[in-house]
């Protein structure tokens, strides 16, 4: 899979404010279960795990069994990597911007 469709795919799975909310809580509490992760969101156990899934499918999540539950934790690294990507395109547009203005500021 190229660069760009890697990217698209997992910015695909971050556009999504219940996965969003999902990968902050993972971030802020650290290894949850489902079960503690579906707590207090009027989110359905089934829905939590779609969305798990999709996050896992992308590399952003991973499970571990612990017992009969599934423990799911951030992978930092895929959103060390996604983050980096959007620095490369932040500084492709910086320096875009700088011609443009060397341009108008010379014309």
């Amino acid at each position: 899979m190229s660069r760009s469709r890697s990217a698209a795919v997992l910015f695909a799975a971050l556009g999504d404010a219940t996965r969003l909310s999902l990968l902050r809580r993972l971030s802020v509490d650290g290894p949850l279960s489902i079960t503690r992760l579906s707590e207090g969101t009027g989110v359905t156990r089934q829905a939590i795990t779609k969305h798990l899934n999709t996050l896992g499918n992308v590399g952003l999540v991973r499970y571990a069994r612990r017992g009969r539950e599934r423990v799911w934790e951030l992978e930092r690294k895929r959103l060390d990597k996604a983050r980096a990507y959007l620095d490369r395109v932040a500084a492709q547009w910086d320096a875009a911007a700088a011609r443009l203005k060397a341009f108008v500021e010379e014309g």
